[in-house]
């Protein structure tokens, strides 16, 4: 129910909606959803991180580089690397920390 949970969250707002999918003792799994627009601005993570687009399309910015991505496509960011993500169309992205 998570990726209803959060398709039924964006309906009212006006940020990203971020929900824990799964967690371990040495790793994070989150989904992010995003409408048209959206964008989860300049941050970095602590762990390398590996993002999956599981619907929609998005813009992935990474130290002057722009990577557009869309359904299934995937990438990796290295920890303490800062970086944004904006939706190019309403999306569901997949994130896996550790």
């Amino acid at each position: 129910m998570t990726i209803q949970t959060i398709k039924d969250q964006l309906n009212s707002s006006e940020r990203p909606i971020a929900k824990s999918f799964h967690t371990g003792e040495h790793f994070k799994v989150l989904l992010f959803g995003f409408k048209k627009g959206m964008k989860l601005d300049d941050h970095t993570a602590h762990h390398p991180t590996k993002l999956l687009v599981l619907e929609g399309e998005v813009i992935y910015h990474q130290s002057k580089k722009d990577v557009r991505m869309k359904q299934f496509d995937e990438i990796d960011i290295p920890a303490e690397m800062e970086h944004s993500v904006a939706a190019l169309e309403d999306s569901l992205v997949l994130l896996t920390q550790g």
